[in-house]
């Protein structure tokens, strides 16, 4: 389990290395949390900050550097943070990553190598060659302190909403950001979003415990964990979050709509948060105060013109 005070950690370990990122009205009793400009822009970057600086401290960051398995934004949050710590970055992605994902990640200096069709692969294929290098692996969403270093956006939406709010929208593949968020905001309602086509933790849930499942869908390069991590199954099943599916086309629409409306410009996992809105998926109660993250933007926006 993650505590509160696992997350106020992270915010102390991290400060000065992570953005600030804006929270705006986006409606009556509604607002956005803009984390997609984050450094390396996603929410990633958080965790793995912490992640990183935690193995520092306990003398248990090698010279090989780290190593992490991606979709794309988990490893440019690692490339950039091992950049920005002095440490050496391999990146594992598959073959599917967005090519917008891949160059950025040799922008930022790591290695990067593509391995199988989806992340799961991709995986496999990272924790081989850190057992023969002995690099620190480095979790995408499964590990205790990249779950406390996504959660300090919580700690920031506190501080920027003083008057409060009840609700938050997260978008959910592996179930890191969702983690965080419930072990940053004990007192709030949080609800986990995930692509009908990518339901990793919703199937979790329903079956007492992380199942693989099948993943495809527009948005499966940053939702597509074939598996819920373990933190985030324990953590979203004592808290009895609501987790609620959205399609493809609700996905699509809401991507659109969050560019014609607000010239937000956000990959297709992040706008699966804002879908469940516009779908009717998740419907709030007359007067209830919604956040939604809106967590990554390593896009092409090529097709929003």
């Amino acid at each position: 389990m993650i505590y509160l005070s696992d997350v106020r950690a992270a915010a102390r370990r991290s400060a000065g290395r992570i953005r600030r990122t804006p929270v705006v009205g986006a409606g009556p009793d509604q607002w956005c949390k803009l984390e997609y400009l984050q450094h390396a822009g996603s929410f990633k970057t958080r965790g793995m900050v912490n992640q990183i600086a935690a193995g520092a401290e306990r003398s248990a960051l090698p010279e090989a550097g780290i190593i992490a398995a991606s979709g794309g934004n988990a490893g440019l949050a690692a490339a950039f943070a091992a950049r920005e710590l002095g440490v050496p970055a391999e990146v594992y992605v598959p073959l599917t990553a967005p090519a917008v994902k891949v160059a950025k990640l040799g922008k930022l200096g790591a290695r990067v190598v593509q391995a199988g069709t989806e992340y799961a692969e991709a995986y496999e294929a990272a924790t081989v060659r850190a057992n023969e290098t002995g690099a620190l692996f480095c979790h995408a969403y499964d590990d205790p302190a990249m779950v406390a270093g996504n959660g300090t956006l919580g700690l920031e939406l506190l501080e920027q909403l003083p008057d409060g709010f009840d609700t938050v929208l997260v978008a959910v593949g592996g179930g890191g950001l969702i983690a965080g968020v419930i072990a940053a905001l004990p007192q709030h309602r949080i609800v986990a979003v995930e692509p009908e086509t990518s339901r990793a933790l919703n199937a979790a849930l329903e079956a007492g415990e992380p199942v693989d499942v099948p993943v495809s869908g527009v948005a499966a390069d940053s939702l597509g964990a074939r598996r819920a991590g373990r933190i985030a199954y324990k953590m979203a099943s004592d808290r009895n979050v609501l987790s609620v599916l959205v399609t493809d086309e609700a996905i699509v629409d809401a991507r659109r709509r969050l560019w014609d409306d607000y010239r937000i410009v956000v990959e297709h996992g992040t706008a699966a948060a804002q879908a469940a809105l516009l779908s009717g998926a998740y419907r709030p109660e007359p007067g209830e105060r919604v956040v939604v993250l809106l967590c990554g933007a390593n896009t092409n926006p090529a097709d929003l013109a």
